[in-house]
């Protein structure tokens, strides 16, 4: 595939993910890769951003099981593992229309297990690992006469697959792994002919760094971490959200102050409206006032709608991902929670509040200070000693793929194995349907 045609599909998909949270190729992977979404492998993704702070796609990572990693004789098993469990689940349910990352070893670029996935929806990496040799470009040369886009994994100055840099579309450059004074020479040296991603970005300053000098795609939690503001940046509307946050968590929810902070967002006042009109309640007569609304549901409701809502609020305005990461860690941790001896609520808000910091740009300690919330969430949310802070441990080991860590907690909380990874992906699909418009 020629660059130019590359760079044409690359802009495509970068104006679809700036203008829908879907993008158009969801329905297209549907229905031919779409299988029964029950996993049988453990799998977790981490985000790639374009320069507007966009979703472009996931790097799946998959295990065979909750083991620490494959050894390096091991690296044909993984690779045929993410090959088999991406077929399974559905990369739509995965990806949610965003380009797949899967690394490829040269066993399975040569057999052609690469080919088993779509092609435009799917960007190989050759990996670190792959000797650049006649039989390795002749297979990565079919793979782009057949559609898809390229990419070398964990490249560095002086890289012995050099010569597939006139092959592939994007070169990932691990900032962890390449002297900062060379970034900015990779770029010029590498681009425009080929778009550059930067790794392992981790920090906000790493982020606006890189992308000043010239990456046109970001990997890593920078997203996660909070861009403080002072108090006269912040929106009206987040402060309202605040609010919200605020009231339903004192021991007695004053309604007549929480009406009036509902009636001041519209799409809040909708949400509510159609919730509670839908299925899952079959009222008999149809809710229209804000007020009526709230006295037909429960206070624990309540705060969990409103908690839920408010978060979903704030979080518009910030990177997608950042809402969507919030709303999988809230369902997961309540999904596990139901194996344990505590309540579901304390487990939901825990996720919930996990990156609320980061959706409203304020240090952790000051959102929580106005948070009437329990003290053991703010304490597993703080860093400190909680009975809360195992189940949010696990979360974050699931979906930075700290497999080891994960086997150590699930077994201690004597949970399957199955039933964490089920969750985990139960939850990815649950956190798309909240947010969808």
């Amino acid at each position: 595939m020629p660059f130019s045609i590359a760079c044409a599909k690359l802009k495509q998909r970068d104006d679809s993910a700036d203008n829908s949270r879907v993008p158009p190729s969801t329905d297209r992977m549907k229905s031919r890769h779409s299988c029964d979404p029950r996993p049988t492998r453990f799998v977790a993704r981490q985000p790639i951003f374009t320069r507007s702070e966009r979703v472009f796609g996931y790097e799946l990572l998959f295990r065979g099981g909750l083991e620490a990693c494959f050894a390096a004789k091991d690296l044909e098993v993984a690779c045929s593992s993410t090959l088999d469990s991406s077929l399974l689940m559905g990369l739509d349910v995965l990806c949610g229309g965003a380009y797949a990352f899967v690394n490829c070893t040269r066993e399975a670029l040569l057999k052609g297990h690469a080919a088993l996935l779509p092609p435009r929806s799917t960007i190989i990496e050759v990996l670190e690992t792959v000797p650049a040799d006649a039989e390795v470009e002749a297979a990565c040369r079919s793979l782009k006469k057949s559609g898809y886009l390229l990419a070398l994994d964990d490249f560095v100055p002086e890289d012995a697959r050099e010569a597939l840099t006139g092959i592939v579309d994007f070169i990932k450059v691990d900032l962890t792994l390449t002297p900062r004074h060379l970034w900015q020479k990779m770029v010029a040296r590498y681009a425009p002919r080929v778009h550059m991603l930067a790794e392992k970005v981790e920090t906000r300053q790493d982020f606006v760094d890189t992308r000043t000098m010239g990456f046109t795609y970001f990997q890593g939690y920078f997203f996660a971490r909070p861009v403080i503001v002072s108090a006269s940046e912040v929106p009206p509307t987040q402060i309202n959200y605040m609010r919200m946050l605020q009231v339903v968590h004192q021991p007695v929810i004053d309604f007549a102050i929480l009406e009036g902070l509902i009636k001041h967002e519209a799409s809040l006042c909708y949400r509510l409206l159609r919730y509670l009109n839908s299925a899952v309640f079959g009222f008999a007569r149809e809710i229209r006032s804000i007020r009526h609304a709230l006295s037909m549901l429960g206070e624990d409701e309540i705060r969990r709608w409103i908690s839920l809502a408010a978060a979903v609020g704030a979080g518009q305005k910030g990177p997608g991902e950042l809402l969507q990461t919030a709303l999988v860690r809230a369902h997961f941790c309540e999904l596990i929670s139901r194996r344990l001896q505590h309540g579901q609520s304390d487990y939901f808000l825990l996720g919930l509040l996990s990156l609320i910091d980061a959706i409203l740009g304020m240090p952790m300690s000051a959102v929580l200070k106005g948070l009437p919330v329990d003290r053991e969430i703010k304490a597993a949310l703080l860093g400190k000693p909680s009975r809360l802070q195992p189940l949010y441990d696990l979360t974050i080991a699931q979906e930075t793929a700290d497999w080891q860590r994960c086997a150590e907690l699930a077994k201690g909380f004597q949970v399957p194995e199955q039933e964490v990874a089920s969750a985990y992906l139960k939850s990815i699909q649950w956190a798309r349907e909240v947010i969808s418009p």
